[in-house]
């Protein structure tokens, strides 16, 4: 299982050695100049040197800030330092509190199917002013959504998101309903069913709702829906091996709407919350349904199929659709879309679409903030065109004209989207595609820090 130990992080401790957090060209002096003389090390960020005792063993250490100092870059601490106790110096205030909550990310490890022996690990002291309890679930969150992703699709299926839902909703006195197998026909998910109708009877697809706080009425109401596509094979449009290799991670949305679900209800912001997660497997059997049908949707919308490998659009097309019945005064989208995405910004900056200025502006400004960032890409009215259809009010898949393939999918999206408040949608990756200290490969939990800390400015007074 994944591994978030919360004594990664402590209150005191009488033995803690000095992080010194250096900056590029800071002059040291004595033998610890001599010392990073003789390293090679400069203070370029991310540069750890330890610096022995006179018995040999860890007495400090000296990490690199570069010419200024990005908090984020602790996360490669708690791999790199030797077990023990540990406290930074040479930042304080928002910057060392920022660093404490890195290197908490950094301590996240997925090990579930691995035999490995208990070890020692570095610890961190935390910083004056810092929220333990807060930083600590902050971090949690993360892990959550990172072990989902992390773990096989054979293990994280729609019911085993459904069990996630539960244990999250009945933890915070949340309700939980559920909507399943041909029962979402009866209650008017056609879109979710019909791409989930291939699984196997045991891995159906179902609609999960968490309501929490929906009688306080005086209450701004936040509506979270996320994408669970467990495994996306491409349905009969297959996807070639290298294209399915990764694709336990396409349920990524639905990790991050339950994980900072999870995290609004623990820090029990004053807001309604609803999560909506559409749980589907887009497997092949006789039942699939093709390139060419034409699906009705909640909205009363019949989308016309062009691609079936263009699924996450039509699940999140009902559920956004149930959340707008909610008349939320803000809805937030998570979802592994498009592959168009990452071809624009890559793996690492996801992109951010809302026509709203002021939430793009508040959501980019908390991300900046925590080192949680994304890039805002535009609703381009120009290619709305390329989701006509002849036969159908819609398409699937746009016109290859338009080329754009993750502006397309999010205008596709706004269609759906909740009119009542504003509306923001994140076409996250969720990975990590190469290992670096802090980040190891796999799940990778994207905007959730940014959207908690966006809310929590918002809606705490």
């Amino acid at each position: 299982m994944s591994v978030v130990h919360p004594d990664l992080l402590i209150a005191v401790s009488d033995s803690a050695r000095p992080v010194r957090v250096v900056q590029q060209g800071q002059g040291l002096t004595g033998a610890q100049a001599a010392w990073a003389e003789a390293n090679g090390f400069t203070g370029k960020a991310g540069q750890l040197l330890i610096v022995p005792g006179e018995d040999g063993a860890a007495a400090e250490a000296l990490f690199g800030a570069g010419e200024t100092f990005e908090p984020m870059t602790a996360r490669s601490l708690p791999t790199r330092l030797p077990a023990g106790d540990w406290r930074l110096e040479g930042i304080e205030g928002e910057a060392a509190r920022q660093a404490a909550l890195a290197f908490v990310l950094g301590g996240y490890l997925f090990d579930r199917y691995k035999a490995r022996p208990e070890r020692g690990r570095a610890r961190l002291v935390a910083p004056a002013g810092l929220d333990l309890t807060e930083t600590l679930n902050i971090a949690a969150a993360a892990a959550l959504a990172r072990e989902m992703v992390d773990t096989p699709a054979a293990d994280m299926g729609p019911l085993q998101i459904e069990t996630i839902a539960r244990e999250i909703a009945q933890s915070a006195g949340a309700n939980l309903t559920v909507t399943t197998g041909d029962a979402l026909l009866e209650e008017n998910y056609p879109a979710v069913h019909a791409v989930g109708r291939a699984a196997a009877p045991h891995r159906a697809p179902r609609v999960l709702e968490i309501g929490w706080k929906l009688d306080q009425a005086s209450l701004p109401l936040v509506a979270l829906v996320g994408k669970g596509v467990v495994f996306d094979t491409g349905g009969l449009d297959l996807k070639p091996a290298a294209g399915m290799r990764n694709m336990k991670k396409d349920m990524g949305g639905s990790a991050h709407a339950l994980a900072l679900g999870r995290l609004i209800m623990q820090a029990d912001l004053p807001v309604r919350l609803v999560v909506l997660v559409a749980a589907v497997e887009n497997a092949v059997s006789a039942d699939a349904f093709r390139p060419g049908d034409i699906l009705s949707s909640r909205k009363g919308l019949t989308i016309e199929i062009g691609n079936t490998d263009a699924e996450g659009r039509l699940i999140l097309a009902d559920i956004l659709t149930r959340a707008g019945e909610h008349n939320p005064d803000l809805t937030l989208d998570f979802a592994t879309l498009t592959g168009a995405a990452r071809m624009a910004l890559g793996p690492e900056l996801p992109p951010l679409y809302t026509d709203d200025e002021a939430l793009a502006e508040g959501i980019l400004s908390a991300g900046r903030a925590v080192g949680d960032p994304l890039w805002r890409m535009p609703l381009w009215a120009g290619y709305r065109a390329s989701l006509e259809s002849e036969i159908a009010d819609l398409r699937n898949d746009s016109a290859a004209w338009a080329q754009a393939g993750s502006v397309t999918a999010a205008l596709f999206l706004q269609k759906f989207a909740p009119t009542t408040g504003a509306w923001a949608h994140m076409d996250i990756f969720a990975w990590n595609p190469r290992a670096r200290p802090g980040h190891p490969e796999g799940g990778e939990a994207q905007a959730l820090r940014a959207c908690y800390g966006y809310l929590r400015d918002r809606f705490v007074k």
